[in-house]
C-alpha cells in the first residue's frame, strides 16, 4: 500500500533508522497498520551485534512497531514528529536473524489530542517474536 518513499514522506527516520520497508495493510478507520522489515546480513547493527551470531536487537524491533504506528498517525509532510513517552509490557519471544522478514502488526487503542496509546508484535513466519505496548506524543520539529 505504501512504499517507502510514500513512508518517509509520514516519519522523519531515514537510513540507517529507518526500519520500514513497505506497508502492507492501512486502516485509518480501524487505525490498524501492517508493516514489512526485509532484515538483512547488511544492516550495520550486525557488525557489532553479535559478531559470529547475528541477532537484530530488540529495540529496534520495538521502534519498528513504532515507525509502523508513526506511519498510521502521521499526514505527509505535516511537519509534526511522534515521539515516545512509555513502552510497556515488551516481551522477546525469540530472535530475529538476517534472512527474516518481520512483519509488524500494531493498532491505535486511544488517541486524544496528540497523545496516542497503542499496541502491537512483531511476527516471523507468523510467529510473534516481539510485543509490547506504546504510549506516544505527537509535537511540532
Amino acid at each position: 500500500m505504501l512504499n517507502v518513499m510514500e513512508i518517509m514522506e509520514r516519519i522523519p527516520h531515514r537510513y540507517p533508522f529507518l526500519l520500514v520497508d513497505k506497508i502492507v495493510e492501512m486502516d485509518t478507520e480501524a487505525q490498524t497498520i501492517k508493516g514489512i522489515k526485509n532484515v538483512t546480513i547488511n544492516e550495520d547493527f550486525f557488525n557489532g551485534h553479535f559478531p559470529g551470531h547475528p541477532i537484530m536487537p530488540g529495540v529496534l524491533i520495538v521502534e519498528g512497531l513504532a515507525q509502523c504506528l508513526g506511519v498510521l498517525v502521521m499526514e505527509p509532510n505535516c511537519g509534526k514528529v511522534p515521539y515516545f513517552a512509555a513502552i510497556d509490557g515488551v516481551k522477546f519471544k525469540a530472535p530475529v536473524r538476517p534472512g527474516d522478514q518481520l512483519v509488524y502488526e500494531a493498532k491505535v487503542e486511544k488517541m486524544r489530542r496528540s497523545i496516542i496509546k497503542a499496541t502491537g508484535v512483531a511476527k516471523v513466519d507468523g510467529k510473534v517474536v516481539t510485543e509490547a505496548s506504546f504510549t506516544f506524543t505527537i509535537m511540532e520539529k
